[in-house]
């Protein structure tokens, strides 16, 4: 190929990863909240960053560069799902979102129930003398399938367990005692 038409490519990918990157720093700053915030953060990023790393790949001809490129994208490809899975569930559990975004709301019911599930670990006395499981407080009943009993709530203590946890506090102190 001439290099006029391999610098074309080259500026033209280039110009798409810069248009990416661009796009992805105007969602973080116009989009409403943290959900929206963190898929512009990585959506974009990770095409960007492929386009530059071709036009670096077209521009340099190497056959030894590719490797290193193709890692560098590898990486990016593995971490930022990661790392965006890991502040969505941070920005969910302190409360950083607006739910009135969401369309389906899967962690609300698994959050309650772990929430619950504490609350009830906290307020329970533990009898440790000569218990066979020390950390549950006794031996766990065993069902007749073979399954251990796990403490499932009905949906009335579900009820209740929420109509508790948004009862206020008075000030100065906490619901852990």
């Amino acid at each position: 190929m001439s290099e006029t038409v391999i610098d074309v490519i080259v500026g033209a990918l280039l110009l798409g990863g810069a248009t990416m990157s661009f796009a992805a720093a105007i969602g973080l700053t116009r989009f409403p909240d943290l959900m929206s915030r963190m898929h512009a953060a990585t959506k974009p990023q990770v095409l960007g960053l492929l386009l530059f790393l071709l036009a670096m790949a077209v521009e340099f001809r190497s056959w030894a560069l590719l490797p290193v490129l193709a890692l560098c994208w590898i990486f990016m490809l593995l971490t930022a799902p990661v790392s965006a899975h890991m502040v969505g569930r941070a920005g969910y559990r302190t409360k950083h979102l607006r739910p009135e975004l969401l369309t389906i709301d899967e962690l609300d019911d698994v959050v309650e129930r772990a929430q619950q599930l504490m609350f009830e670990a906290a307020n329970e006395p533990v009898d440790n003398s000569g218990d066979d499981d020390p950390t549950t407080g006794g031996a766990p009943e065993r069902e007749s399938d073979g399954s251990y009993y796990t403490g499932d709530l009905n949906d009335e203590e579900l009820a209740r367990a929420r109509s508790e946890a948004e009862k206020p506090t008075p000030p100065g102190r906490s619901r852990e005692g």
